[in-house]
């Protein structure tokens, strides 16, 4: 499977389509809105020129919240210029921003593009002037010129790998009845995971250093572990071993192929603080100003982090299998065919539900700062 051709977020703007259930993703850019305001005023303090400012956000995917960054970015300098106003100082040239939306070519930019006038109605009254452009491409390649981009941001997408690990895809080992590292997985195939991630992230790092300007700044989001523990109730890994587990009951029940199973694994990778840490420290050309883990419940529409039971199970399993399906339909639908999607998540609803009676189950999400080292 050629991972930069499908994976992406389900197209669209029905019931099944990311843009419907994404609020999971939307909590998260809210919950780290002061780190982003930070940077961003930290950075056009900075700016000896304030003429430009170029700003990319990396994994944009499409709806509600592909356009929250801009909005973001323009508010926070429009709020800054404001209160210099009101203290008197000195005004600040005019300022031009530019955005690029980046995501990999499936994504469905005609639904980003169509809701620039909704953009334009929010931001009307507002300086700077903005401009923005689509840059579809994998950002473990490179994207821009040497020098041209002062932020960077990316949510919700650097946990994703550029491809499965080769020994895992070429069938050199086996990870049998899981998807991606569950209670099943050989400790080869969890190291072969832990290596494609530290190259991919040391690439990223690389990459997106030499396009940087000097001291430019990176705001990263991305679902992690709190602990070397692979399989804690609300890890990453124990929601996608439950959809490993609702593919095997179709398995069992006939509906899909032992080895379809058996040949499908995620590009994926979630990692713990440590983990991060080393990756950033050993490739060394960022300062990390800001890192930290906060939760946020597996349903999107449950707010309460602090208590541990689920009221509702049934709803809330059925919340957890529409966002995921949202996610991972295109991978799923490539390799399986479309025909087992309706059933597949409704047995996946059914395990959620039964894993949440246990308890809550909250995902880790680790906010990383990142300042580039002249």
């Amino acid at each position: 499977m050629e991972v930069e051709q499908w994976l992406h977020m389900a197209n669209g703007d029905g019931e099944n389509s990311y843009a419907t259930n994404s609020r999971l993703q939307e909590k998260a850019m809210l919950e780290t809105r002061p780190v982003l305001q930070g940077a961003v005023v930290e950075l056009y303090r900075s700016l000896p020129d304030k003429s430009t400012m170029v700003v990319a956000d990396l994994g944009c995917s499409s709806g509600p919240n592909t356009l929250l960054l801009v909005s973001e970015v323009i508010g926070t300098i429009s709020d800054h210029n404001r209160e210099e106003e009101q203290e008197q100082r000195p005004p600040a040239a005019a300022m031009e921003l530019q955005f690029f939306l980046n995501d990999l070519p499936g994504n469905d930019f005609n639904l980003v593009f169509r809701s620039l006038d909704r953009l334009q109605e929010l931001t009307a009254d507002r300086r700077p002037q903005y401009y923005v452009a689509g840059m579809p491409g994998s950002f473990y390649t490179r994207l821009f010129p040497c020098r041209s981009v002062h932020l960077f941001h990316s949510s919700y997408s650097l946990m994703w790998r550029s491809k499965v690990p080769d020994e895992l895809s070429r069938g050199a080992y086996l990870n049998e009845e899981s998807i991606y590292i569950g209670k099943s997985t050989p400790p080869a195939v969890i190291k072969l995971y832990q290596e494609e991630y530290q190259k991919d992230l040391s690439l990223f790092l690389t990459l997106r250093f030499n396009e940087l300007v000097r001291g430019g700044h990176m705001v990263l989001t991305f679902l992690g572990r709190k602990s070397k523990d692979m399989l804690l109730h609300g890890e990453a890994s124990s929601m996608w071993d439950l959809l490993a587990q609702a593919l095997l009951s179709l398995v069992l029940k006939g509906l899909v192929e032992k080895e379809k199973l058996v040949s499908f694994n995620l590009p994926f990778y979630a990692p713990s603080m440590d983990e991060v840490k080393a990756v950033v420290e050993e490739n060394n050309l960022f300062n990390v100003e800001h890192m930290s883990v906060f939760e946020s419940s597996w349903d999107p529409q449950d707010d309460d982090t602090n208590d541990d039971v689920v009221l509702g199970c049934s709803s809330s399993g059925l919340n957890v299998a529409r966002c995921i399906r949202a996610v991972a339909e295109p991978l799923i639908k490539k390799h399986f065919g479309e025909a087992i999607l309706d059933d597949l998540f409704m047995v996946y609803a059914s395990m959620i539900s039964k894993h949440l009676k246990k308890a809550k189950a909250k995902y880790p999400i680790i906010i990383i700062y990142l300042k580039a080292k002249h």
